[in-house]
């Protein structure tokens, strides 16, 4: 498959790669969590979904976890949203967890606050969703439709500083659906680091 890709020179990686259907059934999968758990988004049938894709050693994800994604995470949680990050980096290379073990060793450096941590070394659940870029976030309702997928927020940088004056997708798809309000943005361009795929 031929994405189309738009790289500037100190700027973060943007797709502009065809996107899932909006309002429309999200991606049915299947992964195993870093207890070695096996977990599916039927498990989550009747309860708001976040999922997360994630690479420790891309800037622009240790530009949240030093700023706000822990944040997000435990107050979404706390309001019974089920948050699951996703690191789909292939063996060898950047952001790979070679286990369960490993990956909650930087989940608890980081203070980070998740429902769980999905492994995805093959790949799997971001091809079903076209994963392009960590962060990568996905917001599905109750009735399992896709409401949300793009950016975390509106400002395109790995600097911590532009967090403050940034707007927040992600809060704010998930305070519209708390309201009974249709997500008022439901897709934007996603900007991050590109997965790490196992062929790419």
């Amino acid at each position: 498959m031929i994405t189309r890709r738009l790289i500037v020179a100190s700027a973060p990686l943007v797709v502009l790669a065809p996107t899932l259907a909006m309002a429309a059934p999200a991606p049915a999968f299947t992964a195993r969590d870093i207890d070695g758990k096996t977990r599916s988004l039927a498990e989550f049938k009747g309860k708001t979904v976040v999922l997360e894709w994630v690479n420790e050693g891309c800037p622009y994800v240790k530009k949240h976890y030093s700023g706000n994604m822990q944040g997000l995470q435990q107050a979404a949680v706390a309001d019974g949203v089920v948050w699951l990050s996703v690191a789909s980096s292939a063996p060898g290379k950047q952001g790979y967890f070679a286990d369960g073990a490993q990956a909650r060793t930087w989940m608890s450096a980081k203070g980070a606050k998740p429902t769980t941590l999905l492994l995805d070394p093959e790949g799997v659940v971001a091809t079903a969703y076209k994963a392009k870029t960590t962060p990568h976030m996905y917001v599905i309702d109750p009735a399992g439709q896709l409401v949300y997928q793009g950016a975390i927020d509106d400002k395109p940088s790995n600097k911590v500083e532009d967090i403050a004056t940034a707007k927040n997708y992600v809060a704010a798809a998930l305070s519209d659906l708390k309201a009974g309000r249709k997500v008022a943005v439901p897709a934007s361009q996603p900007y991050g680091c590109a997965v790490k795929y196992k062929d790419a």
